[in-house]
C-alpha cells in the first residue's frame, strides 16, 4: 500500500537530522539488548547470528542469497552465518522446493529458543516505545520503516 506524500511536510535539514540522530539512538538502544542476549546466551555468537535466527524465524526455508539481500552482507558471509548457526544445533539446512541445488535454512528448536530469548528482549522494547507513542503512531512508524527498508520490506507483514 502507497500513501501520497502529503504537499504541505517540507521538513528541514536539522528536522531531518533530528529524525536520523533519534533513529541512530533507538539502533544502538536494540542492539544493546541484542548484546546482552547474546552475552547471556554464552554461544559465542554475534549479531548477525542473531539476525539471520529472527530472519529465519519470520522467514523460514530462506537461502544463502535471500539472507545476503536481506541482511546487505556477502554471499560468503551470509553461508558462513548459516554453517555457524548449523554447528551450534541453531539452524538446519534442507533442499529447495523448487531447485534442488539451493539450499535453505530453518530453525531447529534450540534456535527458536535462542531466537526468542533475545528476541523478546526487543519485543518488550518495541511494545513500551509504541504504547508510548499511541495508537495513532504505530502505522506510521511502520510505513516509515518499511519506506527506509526499501525492497528488503518486500514480503515483511509491515501490518499498514
Amino acid at each position: 500500500m502507497s500513501v501520497a506524500a502529503d504537499p504541505r511536510l517540507n521538513l528541514r535539514e536539522d528536522e531531518l537530522d533530528a529524525g536520523l540522530e533519534l533513529l541512530l539512538l533507538a539502533e544502538a538502544a536494540l542492539w544493546s539488548a541484542v548484546d546482552q542476549g547474546l552475552a547471556a546466551a554464552d554461544l559465542g555468537l554475534g549479531r548477525s547470528h542473531w539476525r539471520a535466527a529472527f530472519l529465519l524465524r519470520r522467514r523460514p526455508g530462506m537461502g544463502v542469497q535471500d539472507l545476503a539481500h536481506l541482511t546487505s552482507l556477502s554471499k560468503q558471509a551470509a553461508s558462513r552465518i548459516l554453517v555457524d548457526l548449523e554447528a551450534k544445533g541453531l539452524a538446519a539446512k534442507a533442499t529447495g522446493d523448487l531447485d534442488g541445488r539451493r539450499r535453505t535454512a530453518i530453525l531447529t528448536p534450540a534456535g527458536e529458543a535462542f531466537e526468542s530469548a533475545i528476541g523478546e528482549r526487543l519485543r518488550d522494547q518495541i511494545g513500551r516505545a509504541y504504547r508510548g507513542g499511541g495508537l495513532e503512531a504505530v502505522g506510521g512508524t511502520r510505513r516509515i520503516l518499511a519506506s527506509l527498508a526499501g525492497g528488503r520490506a518486500r514480503g515483511a507483514d509491515v501490518g499498514y
